[in-house]
């Protein structure tokens, strides 16, 4: 998909939620043949003319200045991370470089290996925006061990299996948000980084296999994931529900370190220890058998 249609497509989704009422202006003739605001109402509340907006809804935002980018934000009432979108759509019609700098490649530091091995009461691991599960500490991976333990292809994404393996909606079991999360971070990163040619196949991948995947991507929304909570149902430990939080690593750009954690003195702590026990457990069987650990790996 190209720049222009993504353009064309996430500012009539936006226009399309923001009723006349909430814009706060008046709602003229009982029979709007368009959900939401009309493309000359988002004009008029931008300041700009009708033919520019229709211009720049049309996908071409290349030469538009902060100013009008910021105007159209404000009219359509965008978020943080919807702005940050519009803004990441316009440097790609420009082709101008991302905020990012240029993403890493090749092995993580030994430095941040070893930060995330001490965060050991608490399941952590560190991805890229393409969800690619690139390090785990091994509370993480027990976490995460059906993703481990079904995924042939390396590194692991999380977005591959949510959707493309039956266990997938096991594992996840408010389903419906978690769809919702997973779908608008790849829409983000997509902003982000238009030129990766891997995330572009793995949304190709997706979109060709999935239904609910394509359906979700369709709504283009986006969001900024650094706090909140999230449900697990985990082969071994049964239903839990952990606090977490992300934190992107300013030296490594692109990549996120995710960190989970609970309340003391809660049924989800009571969990989480069982699951380090039911860890230490795996860990001991596999170290008793290396060929096991071998096939596995």
């Amino acid at each position: 998909m190209s720049t222009e249609s993504d353009i064309r497509e996430f500012l009539a989704s936006r226009r399309a939620k923001i009723t006349p009422q909430q814009a706060g202006l008046p709602a003229f003739g009982g029979n709007r043949r368009v959900p939401g605001l009309r493309r000359e109402e988002v004009a008029l509340l931008a300041g700009v003319s009708i033919d520019y907006y229709v211009r720049l809804e049309r996908g071409h935002l290349a030469g538009a200045s902060e100013e009008v980018l910021d105007s159209v934000a404000n009219a359509l009432q965008l978020d943080d991370a919807e702005r940050a979108h519009l803004y990441d759509l316009a440097r790609a019609a420009a082709k101008r470089p991302s905020r990012r700098l240029k993403r890493p490649r090749g092995p993580l530091p030994d430095s941040v290996v070893r930060v995330l091995n001490s965060l050991s009461d608490c399941p952590a691991f560190i991805r890229n925006g393409r969800l690619d599960v690139l390090a785990t500490n091994p509370l993480g991976r027990a976490l995460y061990s059906p993703l481990y333990t079904r995924e042939a292809r390396q590194p692991v994404n999380l977005a591959r299996f949510q959707f493309l393996d039956p266990a997938g909606r096991e594992f996840f079991p408010h389903w419906e948000e978690s769809v919702n999360t997973t779908v608008a971070l790849l829409r983000t990163e997509a902003g982000r980084a238009p030129g990766d040619s891997d995330l572009t196949g793995l949304i190709g991948e997706l979109v060709t296999r999935s239904e609910e995947f394509r359906t979700a991507w369709a709504k283009h929304n986006v969001r900024l994931h650094y706090t909140g909570r999230k449900a697990f149902r985990h082969p071994a430990i049964g239903e839990i529900t952990l606090d977490f939080d992300a934190m992107e690593l300013p030296a490594q750009p692109g990549l996120t370190l995710t960190a989970y954690s609970t309340p003391p003195n809660t049924p989800d702590h009571d969990k989480l220890q069982l699951l380090a026990t039911w860890a230490a457990t795996e860990d001991s069987q596999q170290n008793a058998n290396p060929t096991a650990t071998d096939q596995q790996a």
